[in-house]
Formats: structure tokens, C-alpha cells, sequence
């Protein structure tokens, strides 16, 4: 390809400020293999300010192909880049994305022909380099949903239940249900190919039947400044009302995909700036707290998987979640031992985020197959150490075939993290819906129970010692009980659980996590065609139904979780964690030591009273709960625990002994 400015450019041209742009497309080197042949039908398209400016013609059954096409725009800027894109074309299908590359037409020098050949990443030095510092999405759009005006009463009762949901192309998020002040923060990402057109839409909860639909309001996010917080109060079309939000957009995160030779934290000066960015600068831990810090991930290769196909391979390619962001490796067809050799590089907003790497199987008919998966918490990374994962099911409770050898490098900074511990996690907007599941009903009431029992077996134990089971202990506890309530004030009780912290941390035996067990989770789902045969008031009846099950069987999941959570933080599950709460004790040990409590009472109740007029728009949130749920529950412990994989053993006999 080449870019030029003849000498045909006219001085009025120049005068105007339009500029004559000419391309030449010559040929492409190694590309990627996108048909089941071991060949693609590659075509080049061009992309200026988000048009398409020039697509080339499609070479079929080419990995070399040699176009000699050129063509010449007229354009009036150079600000925006001109981006390249190289895909597969497939008859009646979506084509298949081969490569792209962008170039900064400014910083060519004006008349001079600039030649990029156009090649797969390894074949190509320079269009690494330009994948590594490219960012795969324009931008991040950051949301605050504050609240509903006079919106239109849907229930009987003249009132309503609303709910938004937000699309951004593939992207979805839904709100919880209030009356209506939500008060929710979430980020989207703005994509190249999605456009910039935020799809809002109201509803009306309705338990027993489907929700009404109130309004919709779709927003232009192109029309918005970027960097700069908008408040908007958007009307709804097809009803009455407004929905207020606060947007701000923008740069994209420091995401991108790259080849072994180009890895970021392999270059010295590179890691160099990275460790100032975030470790070695103190003055840059209370600036811009949601970038915590950067983790690389090398996607090596996997051995011994699942055969999903006929002819007894599969067509592997490998996604990696990161929160909400979302990378993946090209397919490598007919293998079941793939070599991917790719460099992944994520922002991290959130230390105690865990990635998830999912391998699935191509499938051009229908959607991937499932074929492994695994999830490893950032704080249990140790960098630089190339280590091989057993892949486990969907929900991660039990091995499968299979295992996948990746390298992982985390920096962060510490006093971010902590930071953004006590703030509310980021939710991620797409999930399954949750299904009605007998077993899961039954797993979640087992473990309110235990946690209710160890409560009881407290009780019980204290009560004995009213009882005089044991003269001895009652007579300790008796004397325990004067000295305590007699010198007692108020500082003590963060010291006791201080205590509590410092005793488990070199006492505790077990911390190898939970013994809950998954395997077999049957779930009764309704089919979709059932239900459009069934009437109207089987239906109704059906929802209700579903709706009172999985409340019930959420509410048991929250409290579980809730007690397992403040279990896990005594027992040093997560070190990290373990040492906040510790740091946070001392400090409130001390300050209620030197500080009387009705000057604390008195600053507490400054601070809420005045909250709402020093940020009209503040989201509240509750720091001990925040904290909370960054511990995670014992069927998390579960998930996350790492299966051992023995070198000696195929990865048939692996999988039989983890079964075993």
C-alpha cells in the first residue's frame, strides 16, 4: 500500500486546505488462513473518519495476494487516521476479520510516498508495532444513571417500577428497579464498528407477566465533547418523562493484542516506564484511581483438547475476559494441540478483578462450542512464570479436557487497589440471565445453613458457660466478662477483631478454601416454543413462578455469600484483603482511642448531612460492603482454585484423576 501527494496537487488546493491523497494497494504476504481449504479470499478496505473511502477486489484462494490497485481522494484534513483493514470475504456469511493497521496521515511528510506492505503480524515487524499501540476501541463511555422525572405510571396504583436498559452495539447493561432515583455508574465501550449511538430504553417491572415498556431515547454520543462530564436530561419518545444522566467520554484503556517479538514488558525501556507509572511514583497514587495498573497475558499454546468436530479435531481460538474487556486469538483450524504465540495486554481498574480465559471451538453453522475454560485471580498471578492451567467446565466446578499454557505479568499500584477496594465493584453488563435451578436452590440453602450453625454452635458454646458444663471455663469467662465490661471503651472492639486477624494469621490451618461442590447443577428451563402454545394465564402463572424461585434462590445466594465473605476475610483467603482490613482496624483503633466518639458521631453526621449539597449527583455507597464483596464466597474459592497438572500424564489420565 502507498500513500503520496503528486505533484499534480494544485496550489489552490493547497490554499483551501484540501489535499489530494493517493493510494496504491500492491500486495499482501503470509495472511492469516480464514477458510477450512487452508486458503482465504482476501480484500483490503480503507476507513477515513469512519467511512469507507476504497475497498480493493477480492483475490480468492490467495495467502499472497497481489493487488495493484489505486485509486485517489480528495480530502480536506489530516487529522483523522486512515485506517486499513484486511478481510476474508465469504459468501452469504460475515466475512472474516484478517489484520488491520492505522497511519497518521500529519505525520507524513507532504509529496513523499510512504510504502506498508500488508502482512501477517509475524511476518511483519512494522504492523506489530503498529497492533501493539493500536487501541481496539476508540474510547470509554462513562455513565452515571441519576434518575426519572414524571415518568408515565404503568400499575394500577398510578405508580411503576422502572428499570433502563442501555445497548452500545453488543454491549448491554440493565439498571436495578427503584422508584426513581438509581443512582448507578458503568462504563461502556465505544467501538469503531459499532458506531456511537446509545439505545436507551425504560420499563416498568411487573412480577407474574412481562414488563411494560415506558420510553426510549436513543443519544448521538458522536454530537458529545470528549473528556468532559455532560448532564443530560433526555426526554422519552412515545411517552412522557426524562431520564437524567451524567456522560463523559473518554481515551480508550491500554488494550491491545500483539506478537511474541513486540511484547511490551519484554522491552526494558518500556517496563522501565511502566514500573514508574505505577510503582516507583508515589505522587501518582492519588491521580486518576481507576488505573490501578497493566497486566500481560501470553496465550502460548494448549495441548490434548476436546474434539468438536466430526473428523475428530477441532477449530480453536481462545477469548480472554477481563471485567468487561474482552480479547480474543485468531482460530487455528484442525488442531487439537493449538499454538496461538499472542500477547494480550489489559488496563486494570480493579485488582481484585479475575481473568477469565475460555477456549472455544469455530463453528461457521452455528455458534462456538464450549471447549474449556479457566479463572484466575490477578492477585494470585506470580509474574513472569509460564505455567500450564487444566481447563475446567462452564461453571468451573470440575475438570474437562485439556490444558492451556499461559505466562501472566501483573503491575499495580498498591495504594490504588486499596483505594479502589472500598468503592463499588464494576458489574459486568453481559451476563446470563439467571435460571431456575432445583439443585442450585437447595446448594444455597445448605450454605445459609451452615452459616447459621456456626452462629448456633456460638451460642451454644457461650450459653454452656452460664450453665457451668465446665466449672473451669465458666469460672475464666466469668472473670474475662468483669475485667472487659469494667475498663471496656469503644476503641477495643476494632482491637478485638484486630486480635481475631493477627490470631488466624498464625494459627489458622485451613485456608485452601471451600469444599462446596457444583457437579451436576440440573436446571429446569422453559422452552420458548412450550410457552407460545401454553394460554395466556399459564404463562402469567409460569412468570410469577420463575420470578418468586429465583428471588428466593438469589436472596439465599446473598446471605451465604455475605457470611462466607466475612469468614474468608479472618481467615486470609486473600492476603491483600486480609492486611487492608488490619490496616483499617489499627487506624479506627487508634483514632477511637484519641478521639472522644461524640466528635466522630458529630463528623459522620457533617459529612452525610452535607454530601448531597457538595455533589448533587454523588453515588453513594457503603465502604464495608464494597470491601465485602471483593472477598470472595466459598463456591468462588471453589472456582478460582487451580487444578495441579502432572507433566508426567497424558491429558486423557489427567482428567480421569482429577475426576477420581
Amino acid at each position: 500500500m502507498g500513500t503520496s501527494c503528486p505533484s499534480g496537487f494544485s496550489p489552490d488546493q493547497a490554499r483551501s486546505g484540501m489535499y489530494k491523497l493517493e493510494i496504491e494497494v500492491k500486495r499482501g504476504h503470509n495472511l492469516a488462513v480464514r477458510d477450512r481449504g487452508g486458503t482465504s479470499d482476501p480484500y483490503v478496505k480503507f476507513k477515513l473518519a469512519g467511512k469507507e473511502v476504497f475497498r480493493s477486489k477480492i483475490i480468492h484462494k490467495n495467502l499472497n495476494p497481489v493487488w495493484d490497485e489505486k485509486t485517489t481522494l480528495i480530502i480536506d484534513s489530516l487529522n483523522e487516521p486512515l485506517y486499513v483493514k484486511v478481510f476474508d470475504y465469504d459468501f452469504g456469511l460475515q466475512d472474516d476479520f484478517m489484520g488491520s493497521a492505522f497511519l497518521y496521515l500529519e505525520s507524513l511528510e507532504h509529496c513523499v510516498c510512504v510504502c506498508v506492505c500488508v502482512a501477517q503480524q509475524q511476518q511483519s515487524i512494522r504492523l506489530s508495532e503498529l497492533h501493539r499501540k493500536a487501541q481496539l476501541w476508540r474510547g470509554i463511555v462513562s455513565i452515571a444513571l441519576i434518575e426519572g422525572r414524571n415518568l408515565m405510571p404503568m400499575d394500577p396504583n398510578g405508580l411503576s417500577d422502572p428499570y433502563v436498559k442501555f445497548r452500545l452495539g453488543p454491549q448491554k447493561y440493565k439498571s436495578k428497579t427503584l422508584s426513581p432515583q438509581w443512582r448507578e455508574q458503568f462504563d461502556l465501550h465505544l467501538y469503531e464498528e459499532t458506531g456511537g449511538v446509545l439505545d436507551i430504553t425504560v420499563w416498568d417491572k411487573d412480577t407474574g407477566r412481562r414488563d411494560d415498556f415506558i420510553g426510549r431515547y436513543q443519544l448521538d454520543l458522536s454530537t458529545l465533547a470528549k473528556e468532559q462530564t455532560h448532564h443530560l436530561e433526555l426526554p422519552l419518545e412515545e411517552s412522557r418523562g426524562f431520564v437524567v444522566l451524567l456522560v463523559t467520554l473518554t481515551a480508550s484503556a491500554a488494550v491491545s493484542i500483539a506478537d511474541l517479538s513486540v511484547t511490551p514488558l519484554d522491552d526494558p525501556q518500556e517496563r522501565r516506564e511502566i514500573l514508574q507509572r505505577y510503582v516507583s511514583s508515589t505522587l501518582r497514587s492519588f491521580f486518576n484511581l481507576k488505573d490501578v495498573g497493566i497486566v500481560q497475558v501470553k496465550v502460548m499454546r494448549a495441548e490434548g483438547l476436546m474434539a468438536a468436530d466430526v473428523t475428530g479435531k477441532s477449530d480453536p481460538f481462545c477469548v480472554l475476559e477481563l471485567n468487561n474487556d474482552r480479547l480474543q486469538t485468531h482460530t487455528v483450524y484442525k488442531n487439537l494441540n493449538p499454538e496461538w504465540n499472542k500477547v494480550f495486554t489489559f488496563n486494570v481498574k480493579d485488582i481484585h478483578s479475575v481473568l477469565e480465559v475460555t477456549v472455544f471451538d469455530e463453528d461457521r453453522d452455528r455458534s462456538a462450542d464450549f471447549l474449556g475454560k479457566v479463572a484466575i485471580p490477578l492477585l494470585n498471578v506470580r509474574n513472569g512464570e509460564q505455567k500450564g492451567y487444566l481447563l475446567k467446565n462452564k461453571e468451573l466446578t470440575a475438570p474437562t479436557k485439556g490444558c492451556i499454557y499461559l505466562e501472566i505479568d501483573v503491575i499495580y499500584n498498591a495504594v490504588k487497589a486499596a483505594l479502589r477496594t472500598v468503592v463499588p465493584a464494576e458489574q459486568k453488563y453481559i451476563e446470563e440471565e439467571p435460571k431456575v435451578s432445583k439443585q442450585l436452590l437447595q446448594q444455597n440453602f445448605n450454605r445459609v445453613k451452615r452459616c447459621i450453625m456456626v452462629l448456633i454452635s456460638w451460642g451454644t458454646f457461650i450459653n454452656s458457660c452460664f450453665e457451668w458444663e465446665s466449672a473451669q471455663r465458666s469460672i475464666v469467662s466469668f472473670v474475662l466478662f468483669v475485667v472487659v465490661v469494667w475498663n471496656f471503651e469503644l476503641y477495643m472492639l476494632p482491637l478485638a477483631l484486630l486480635l481475631l486477624l493477627v490470631w488466624n494469621y498464625f494459627f489458622c490451618s485451613s485456608r485452601d478454601g471451600a469444599d462446596v461442590s457444583m457437579d451436576g447443577m440440573f436446571e429446569w428451563e422453559v422452552d420458548e416454543d412450550d410457552k407460545e402454545e401454553k394460554p395466556k394465564g399459564f404463562m402469567d402463572k409460569l412468570y410469577a413462578i420463575q420470578d418468586v424461585f429465583i428471588s428466593v434462590q438469589n436472596a439465599l445466594d446473598e446471605v451465604a455469600s455475605f457470611g462466607e465473605r466475612v469468614k474468608n476475610t479472618f481467615n486470609w483467603t486473600v492476603p491483600f484483603l486480609s492486611w487492608l482490613a488490619i490496616t483499617a482496624l489499627c487506624l479506627a483503633t487508634f483514632l477511637l482511642y484519641l478521639i472522644p466518639l461524640r466528635y466522630l458521631v458529630l463528623a459522620w453526621g457533617v459529612n452525610k448531612f452535607t454530601k448531597k449539597l457538595r455533589d448533587p449527583y454523588m453515588i453513594d455507597n457503603n465502604e464495608l460492603l464494597d470491601f465485602l464483596s471483593r472477598v470472595p464466597s466459598d463456591v468462588q474459592v471453589m472456582q478460582y482454585h487451580e487444578l495441579k497438572v502432572d507433566p508426567g500424564q497424558s491429558p486423557s489420565k489427567r482428567r480421569r484423576t482429577n475426576l477420581s
